[in-house]
């Protein structure tokens, strides 16, 4: 027997199911759409601009200055394999080329000139280099260093390659490769772009001529007097060394001219 709460309570009765009010779009479910949309058109983009090709990387996106050095070293490929090349047309031109022994001197002479061919002879290295990044000034006077102060600036390579060759220098190379008149010396940073290849410090010049000559010249250069001030203050890296004789490796880049030209 039940007592009178349980009496109660089994007398209700279960409602009958009824459908509820229409769903309707909330808005975390309008946001979520939102976001299953811009991953389409990302994955849209992302297969439009591959175009079947790989836009990643094995190490996903590489560093620009990985990208840079990829470039470089690719670019040091081709120059040698255009050397050799040259070097094999060249070698086929000499058998039979029908010019008289003058005119085969004259040529010889112009890529001698050129810096196409290579050049053995006494030669002087000059190696410059960045100062520690600690610096302090190491004579009285002198103020603490500032960034630019304690790091090698395109104006001390140039100052460099002009002095050797107001020196007399017949032919100059920077780091392993020849310049020619056509040679620009550039500095990014702290980085020297030279005939489309990267270098980092400590950078290299070396001069094929007279050793005293090529040194007076460089010690008669206001730029270069200019840039000692910082060797003895901060410690910049200056170094100079008779190298006896070299040979110096001829210019295997392109000699083609290139420019802009007006879109007709």
């Amino acid at each position: 027997m039940s007592n009178s709460a349980d009496s109660h309570e089994g007398s209700k009765s279960r409602a009958p199911w009824r459908p509820g009010p229409p769903s309707r779009w909330r808005p975390v479910r309008l946001l979520t759409a939102a976001v299953f949309a811009l991953a389409g058109l990302i994955f849209f983009t992302s297969f439009n601009t591959a175009k079947g090709t790989n836009i990643r990387t094995d190490q996903s996106l590489l560093k620009l200055s990985d990208l840079i050095q990829e470039r470089s070293h690719k670019n040091k490929e081709l120059d040698e394999s255009n050397g050799s090349l040259r070097d094999d047309v060249e070698s086929l031109a000499e058998r039979d080329n029908g010019n008289t022994k003058e005119e085969d001197a004259k040529l010889d002479a112009l890529e001698k000139a050129s810096g196409t061919k290579k050049l053995k002879g006494k030669a002087v290295t000059v190696t410059l280099n960045d100062a520690p990044p600690n610096a302090t000034p190491k004579l009285p006077g002198y103020p603490d260093p500032q960034p630019n102060d304690l790091v090698i600036h395109q104006q001390d390579l140039q100052a460099v390659v002009n002095a050797l060759w107001n020196g007399g220098a017949k032919g100059i190379k920077v780091m392993d490769q020849r310049l020619i008149s056509t040679s620009a010396v550039r500095c990014v940073g702290n980085t020297l772009i030279l005939q489309g290849r990267v270098y980092s410090p400590p950078y290299k010049v070396t001069a094929v001529g007279d050793p005293d000559e090529l040194k007076n010249a460089l010690a008669a250069s206001p730029e270069i007097q200019n840039y000692m001030l910082y060797v003895n203050a901060y410690g910049l890296g200056w170094k100079v060394d008779d190298d006896g004789a070299v040979t110096l490796p001829g210019y295997s880049g392109t000699v083609d001219l290139h420019y802009a030209k007006p879109v007709e």
